[in-house]
């Protein structure tokens, strides 16, 4: 948004011959690096918390803590670009993601990791839409298309590689090198920036940054993040701990909203929301991706703790969501000027239902084969619904508005991430514990199956405790599944119900909404 003392700078020619493929390289690798490491942690859950002694459960908090900061430092980043300059920013970004990287990786107890990862989700924040700005800079406007495909290809390809390195790196090495990976890839990628875009920097103005308003939305987000991690050790409302969080994030959201609607230069424009298609839009793409995200936490955790695969088995279980991912964007992204973006994004909440309604018919017997067709289907959901969802966010906002618009949304699609595995874990402990008393009624001398089993496997040499351990293991596991396609079930209604939505909105059709999907 241009101010009256802003000097207007000619934008950069676009890049040419070798100069334009490394830097497409090296603005891809830092992309990937990013989105890798928003997934490469999953599959590692166990290990982590088995290396630093604490339950899967809290050691989720790696992969929420990382979400939520990241989601708090995205709205900063225009700010932060005016301030500094987008190509000084983007090197400082890459280089303080590579020191929290080895930080992660030097973590002796998860508080420390939980600390490290913080830092990297904040200072990874300005990477994405920066990627973007710069890559488009880089080719002729007749070609930004083709740009924002090699852009979205990264995106698509980083969360296959993600479970499968880090499932391989957990089971041969350990699990600090899923973090150490990131030194090598961004010196290079640091290097190549500053070599290629040290004299394509952005224009730079002072602009007030609203403190109190960031205070409070670090203050809320915050407060609502550590109470739903926190809920299911402390017995939710009956801890007073969880009583002030909530009352935090409750009071601190209410005082963030008045302030920013009263401010010139409000750290999050909430004006935005005024709009039908951005309000409809972003809750739409935030649900849907918080349910998405939450998936992508619980299936590895249930495989591994339940199941019995190893990391690498439970990163080739997820692998497949890429293959129509990459296939069918760039298909998705040639038709989208010529069809309604409302039809293909109700197809692609359609498939995640039926995704997820194929996942809610598994049992403790299921091959890996069952596991790995749904996870195939998802990646054509995948390739339809974020293009598709962000143009509808975008559509018909004016041109100065397109920066702001793209932050705040992807803001909350973010956080609903880190929000979606933080509830998705507490519902699945939860429900396999009521699963698990209900199974549990059924066993005891009145029952005669349940004798047979414990004289079955006494005959086989078992002790009589060793026998009732072992069948209340067989119950663990069969409790957790039952949780774990409750959520499921649960998940496929919620895709369904999300289309409602997406039909409240009125797209109109403008190339800008089109070609800003990437422009931040």
């Amino acid at each position: 948004m241009s101010t009256p003392n802003h000097v207007a700078h000619a934008p950069p020619s676009p890049l040419k011959g070798s100069q334009l493929s490394m830097g497409t390289l090296a603005l891809s690798l830092a992309v990937f690096m990013n989105v890798l490491d928003s997934s490469i942690a999953n599959v590692s859950i166990p290990a982590i918390s088995g290396n630093l002694g604490v339950s899967p459960q809290q050691g989720t908090w790696v992969i929420t803590s990382f979400a939520v900061a990241n989601a708090i430092s995205v709205p900063l980043t225009g700010w932060l670009t005016t301030h500094f300059g987008q190509v000084r920013l983007f090197l400082a970004s890459i280089l303080l993601f590579v020191i929290s990287s080895w930080l992660c990786g030097m973590a002796p107890n998860i508080e420390t990791l939980i600390a490290a990862r913080i830092l990297q989700g904040a200072v990874a924040g300005p990477m994405i839409p920066l990627s973007q700005s710069l890559l488009l800079a880089s080719y002729p406007p007749a070609k930004s298309g083709m740009a924002l495909a090699l852009w979205g290809m990264t995106t698509l390809v980083a969360p296959i590689m993600g479970p499968l390195l880090g499932g391989w790196i957990s089971d041969n090495y350990s699990w600090p090198w899923i973090f150490y990976i990131n030194i090598p890839v961004g010196l290079f990628t640091a290097w190549a920036t500053w070599s290629i875009y040290r004299k394509r920097e952005s224009a730079i103005r002072q602009l007030p940054i609203d403190k109190l308003g960031l205070f409070l939305l670090v203050l809320w987000v915050g407060a609502l993040q550590l109470m739903l991690d926190k809920g299911k050790e402390l017995d939710w409302f009956n801890s007073g701990e969880i009583i002030l969080l909530t009352a935090v994030a409750v009071v601190g959201f209410i005082y963030f909203v008045i302030w920013e609607l009263g401010q010139d230069h409000p750290v999050v424009d909430l004006s935005l929301f005024k709009g039908r298609n951005f309000t409809a839009g972003v809750i739409a793409i935030s649900i849907g991706y918080g349910l998405f995200f939450g998936s992508l936490v619980i299936m590895p955790l249930w495989l591994q703790t339940q199941l019995a695969y190893t990391a690498t088995e439970a990163g080739k279980v997820m692998a497949p969501v890429g293959v129509f991912a990459i296939l069918l964007s760039p298909v998705i992204g040639k038709i989208l000027p010529k069809v309604d973006a409302r039809r293909i994004a109700s197809l692609a909440f359609m498939i995640f239902a039926l995704v997820f309604y194929l996942r809610s018919r598994f049992t403790t017997e299921v091959d890996t084969l069952h596991l790995m067709i749904p996870t195939l289907i998802q990646g054509a959901a995948m390739a339809m619904f974020f293009i598709p969802l962000t143009s509808i966010v975008l559509s018909g906002q004016p041109p100065e508005k397109i920066p702001a618009a793209s932050g705040l949304s992807n803001f909350v699609r973010i956080m609903c991430g880190g929000m979606g595995a933080s509830i998705m874990t507490t519902l699945w402990d939860s429900r396999s514990t009521l699963h698990h008393a209900q199974l549990s009624e059924h066993t005891g001398s009145a029952y005669t199956a349940f004798v047979q089993s414990v004289q079955g496997l006494m005959q086989q040499g078992l002790p009589e405790t060793g026998a009732y351990a072992v069948l209340d293991r067989s119950i663990s596991v069969q409790a957790s599944t039952m949780a774990a396609t409750d959520l499921f079930w649960m998940s496929a209604f919620m895709f369904l119900g999300l289309i409602t939505l997406v039909w409240l909105t009125k797209p109109k059709k403008s190339a800008a909404a089109v070609d800003a999907v990437g422009a931040h």
